[in-house]
């Protein structure tokens, strides 16, 4: 598929690397090829972080989530996004946000709702599980939550030579976690993060 092989070529050479006529060399397409499926190097950026989006939107139609527990749905989102995205570095989303800057906002934007959504129905969930404090304040966590999220991406606060995307993930969502479990939910994520 050329988006997968469009992202592919864009973690290795960059995306100020990526061009139509790099695009066809490193995939071995014609030019005429990719012409049909897009014009431009923005339209194919765009298409590109479309399909990002979906990537990770499939998670939640692959696994049936209604009666899991919200520890290990967090759990499992946290592996799936480990896997398929993995090698994003806060360097690619500075180029975006500078070479793209209207079509990285769109895309941030659908990105955030989606993710806002999803964190308010876990957290939700988890409290009627019993699994996370019923004190909680369901919005402001949310929001919390999409904050960190956006400042993994921040390569001030976490330069990327320092640090990968995959760890800086991996503290923030333990953090998050242990701020909103209570003892029961604690120690049910202690057992089950062995086996994840």
């Amino acid at each position: 598929m050329i988006l997968t092989g469009v992202r592919e070529l864009s973690l290795k050479i960059g995306i100020r690397n990526l061009t139509l006529d790099s695009i066809c060399q490193n995939l071995g397409i014609t030019k005429d090829d990719l012409k049909e499926y897009v014009s431009n190097e923005a339209e194919l950026v765009e298409k590109v972080l479309e399909f990002e989006r979906e990537s990770f939107k499939s998670i939640f139609d692959e696994y049936n989530f209604e009666d899991v527990n919200a520890i290990d749905i967090l759990l499992i989102v946290s592996q799936e996004m480990n896997n398929r995205f993995r090698d994003l570095t806060p360097s690619i989303t500075l180029d975006l946000k500078t070479l793209y800057p209207d079509i990285y906002q769109h895309h941030f934007e659908q990105r955030i709702e989606f993710i806002f959504g999803k964190i308010k129905i876990n957290i939700e969930k988890g409290i009627r599980q019993g699994m996370y404090r019923q004190d909680l304040s369901i919005e402001l966590l949310a929001r919390l939550y999409i904050s960190r999220l956006i400042d993994l991406h921040n390569p001030v606060f976490f330069p990327p030579d320092k640090f990968s995307f995959p760890v800086l993930f991996e503290v923030m969502f333990e953090n998050f976690i242990r701020g909103i479990a209570n003892d029961e939910g604690l120690e049910y994520f202690k057992k089950r993060r062995k086996s994840f």
